[in-house]
């Protein structure tokens, strides 16, 4: 198998892993990821806010945003997007806004459509897996010391929040 140009090698001791299952269809999960309109409602931890300069949205095109904390710090971000393919999987590179960012990781979410039957029909549920793939282990490690999985689940819980509103 011949790896993609945009394939790094892959090592569980530089990966972090959230997951979790919305209550909303495939189609719409994705739509929040990839819509810019979504995008900034949602995404970020907790408390902050997000400011977009430039979306684009496609393969190689970049969004270049802002989180901005509680107490009014500015955290500048760039994603430059590698693969996507609606509506299952998402790859991106993330970092701050600057070229040849060091610290960039890579980011893959995919979205896996699951059903759950209960008594009164079919419920649409999405499963979602976002895997971060740092360049080091010590830079994993730092981002997990700093609370990066608790305030990732921070995001999904807005993001949860949001599909129940766009629905």
């Amino acid at each position: 198998m011949v790896a993609r140009s945009h394939e790094v090698p892959w090592s569980l001791d530089r990966e972090i892993v959230l997951s979790r299952v919305f209550e909303a269809p495939r189609e719409l999960v994705f739509a929040a990821w990839t819509k810019e309109e979504h995008l900034t409602k949602w995404f970020g931890p907790k408390g902050f806010t997000t400011r977009t300069h430039e979306c684009d949205l496609r393969i190689g095109g970049r969004w270049r945003f802002d989180m901005i904390a509680p107490d009014g710090k500015v955290f500048d971000n760039r994603v430059v997007f590698l693969e996507i393919r609606a509506p299952e999987l998402l790859v991106f590179d993330h970092g701050s806004d600057k070229d040849d960012d060091e610290h960039r990781f890579r980011v893959t979410v995919t979205f896996d459509e699951q059903r759950d039957k209960r008594a009164f029909g079919t419920v649409a549920g999405t499963v979602v897996t976002m895997r971060q793939l740092h360049p080091t282990k010590e830079q994993r490690d730092a981002g997990i010391g700093f609370g990066a999985v608790e305030i990732g689940y921070t995001t999904l819980d807005k993001l949860s929040e949001h599909l129940r509103r766009m629905q």
